[in-house]
């Protein structure tokens, strides 16, 4: 009987198998794409190094925005729940009062009753469903005493205020019903961006933390030279302003100049001269903002124990009796813009087109801020995340 097993296919083989040409093909490939895993997503669609980092900094930054986005609601809220409070206290005296002054008309229409001369009218005065109602027909006010128009005058004035404040006490309450959704999306979306990071974070091996943390340190570095550079560059502005101070004195006939900068500054040629005043507030504020280095960034934070960046702006200048508004994007508009080449000590310094986050610049190229979730305040580069990542440079006073 004739077989009918196929023949066996001629080709290569890999480890003692015998491969089709198809096969060797892909084989091939695996091996090509094998030497490319750590720059490309392995088959298990697991995204590369260089993907985790973006992503999670862009994940902080997001949660960042989203900070400031609770920040402003929680401030809406505590304002529309005071506002609500003052109403519904208001409603509660007014009250009262249309009680006190439906007792008196109550008191009239008794005693008119009891000794017989009560008119029907105060009796359906009392029952009708608006005062005002059965005040148009003009019936009754003619059969009443002075008193007692008074006391009708002063219940419908306290029915028309009471009803007016309960529809704002309503209104308001439904503002702050809105705030308060505002505030707990808001919160909902910080969390839901950490825990991303977090669980991308978590996924890494040893090796790609490693890695990660060489990237970081390279990009430290990166930024350590350009504030370096800004630092170099501030001081020479700084020469040529003396050496124009001083000219002018030679040529005035001497005596001294209050010109010189008094807060480190760094104005350009033909920049006005800092304002001394500035100087020391700023040195208070800076003075509060080193003292806190070394506390964890909280989002939502505002100290003592822990801050976010906008809380720990907005503190500093506190502490020099400069009172800052509560977010990023409100803090950009509470000075005057200043280049960055001219930034002084106690400067803001805003990042990103968001404006998601500030820091208080401290001389030098540095700053002091509050980063990110897992990290504490402290001195950094103001070129942390690449000279694009600043948005402008405020001066708050």
């Amino acid at each position: 009987m004739a077989s009918h097993r196929k023949s066996r296919p001629t080709g290569p083989r890999v480890a003692g198998i015998r491969t089709p040409a198809l096969a060797t093909a892909a084989l091939t490939s695996v091996a090509l794409l094998s030497q490319t895993a750590n720059a490309t997503p392995s088959d298990d669609d697991r995204p590369s190094l260089e993907e985790v980092e973006k992503k999670v900094d862009d994940l902080y930054r997001q949660a960042g925005s989203a900070t400031e986005k609770y920040n402003a609601a929680k401030e809406k809220t505590a304002k529309q729940r005071k506002k609500v409070d003052t109403l519904l206290d208001d409603v509660a005296q007014r009250t009262q009062k249309l009680n006190d002054a439906r007792e008196e008309l109550g008191s009239f229409a008794s005693a008119q009753y009891r000794t017989g001369t009560a008119v029907p009218e105060t009796a359906t005065f009392l029952l009708a469903d608006s005062p005002q109602e059965y005040f148009d027909q003009n019936q009754l006010m003619g059969r009443l005493t002075g008193r007692q128009k008074t006391a009708v005058d002063d219940y419908v004035t306290q029915q028309s205020e009471t009803m007016k404040k309960r529809r704002e006490a309503a209104e308001s309450l439904e503002t702050l019903t809105g705030s308060q959704q505002d505030l707990k999306t808001a919160k909902s979306t910080v969390q839901k961006k950490l825990a991303t990071a977090r669980e991308l974070l978590s996924k890494l091996t040893a090796e790609e933390k490693a890695r990660l943390a060489a990237i970081e340190k390279k990009k430290q570095e990166e930024a350590a030279r350009k504030a370096a550079e800004l630092a170099e560059q501030q001081a020479q502005q700084a020469e040529e302003r003396e050496r124009r101070e001083e000219a002018a004195r030679q040529e005035s006939g001497g005596g001294t100049s209050s010109g010189s900068s008094e807060s480190g500054g760094s104005g350009s040629s033909g920049s006005s001269t800092p304002d001394p005043s500035y100087g020391t507030k700023a040195e208070k504020a800076l003075g509060f903002a080193r003292a806190q280095i070394g506390k964890p960034y909280v989002w939502g934070a505002t100290g003592p124990g822990s801050y976010d960046c906008s809380g720990l702006t907005q503190a500093a200048w506190k502490a020099a009796g400069v009172t800052l508004p509560r977010v990023t994007y409100d803090q950009v508009n509470a000075g005057t813009t200043v280049p960055v080449s001219q930034a002084q000590p106690g400067d803001l310094v805003f990042f990103y087109d968001d404006l998601s986050h500030v820091g208080l610049y401290i001389g030098n190229g540095m700053m002091i801020h509050a980063p990110k979730p897992g990290a504490y305040v402290r001195e950094e580069s103001i070129y942390y995340d690449g000279e694009s990542s600043i948005h402008s440079v405020v001066r708050p006073a």
